[in-house]
């Protein structure tokens, strides 16, 4: 969960330097993304999770994230190049400031690949230093009972985006197993 956190809070920061008339409008639907980490000279396996989509939560994520960038940062540039989206910031995240710079390149409005190197002083969460890739891929429309705002993570975990938004907290993960639920008794 801690590259999905930490990627959490360098994306809505950088996004948040994006007016919603800059940043690029994705099909509204599920969509299925994959997250490739490296800290230092390691990288960590592909954590992929599921996420369904509006425009209403597309708008309210650019908020939030121009909320945080407003909060955290002194520096957010942001420049669009034709089907490139790049974002330089600085921010300060904890004790710990982090230099990021973001290119979001989208084909269309189902797919994106975004890089975001970050360096962090001092370390965040023991990370000098940060890459990270996430591609996004529009899957269809929703589907598996999933609402706009619904993000399944990489363990199974289930939250909703807009309560994030509300409440401006991330999601935990817990460190219990996750036990199935007791079949309902029978009424005679």
């Amino acid at each position: 969960m801690r590259p999905l956190l930490t990627l959490f809070v360098v994306a809505a920061t950088c996004a948040g330097a994006a007016s919603a008339q800059e940043y690029p409008k994705l099909k509204a639907g599920q969509w299925d993304m994959t997250i490739v980490s490296a800290k230092g000279n390691t990288n960590a396996a592909p954590v992929k999770s599921t996420m369904c989509t509006d425009d209403a939560l597309q708008r309210d994520m650019i908020a939030m994230g121009a909320g945080m960038s407003r909060e955290m940062c002194t520096k957010s540039e942001f420049k669009r190049d034709g089907a490139r989206y790049i974002v330089v910031a600085e921010c300060k995240l904890g004790e710990s400031k982090f230099v990021s710079r973001s290119v979001m390149t989208v084909s269309g409005d189902t797919s994106y690949h975004t890089e975001i190197s970050a360096s962090y002083d001092p370390p965040f969460m023991g990370m000098k230093e940060s890459q990270t890739t996430l591609d996004g891929k529009y899957a269809g429309p929703c589907r598996d009972g999933l609402v706009p705002g619904d993000f399944i993570g990489p363990g199974g975990q289930k939250f909703n985006m807009k309560n994030i938004a509300a409440s401006r907290t991330l999601p935990l993960p817990s460190t219990a197993p996750t036990q199935p639920s007791a079949p309902a008794k029978a009424t005679k």
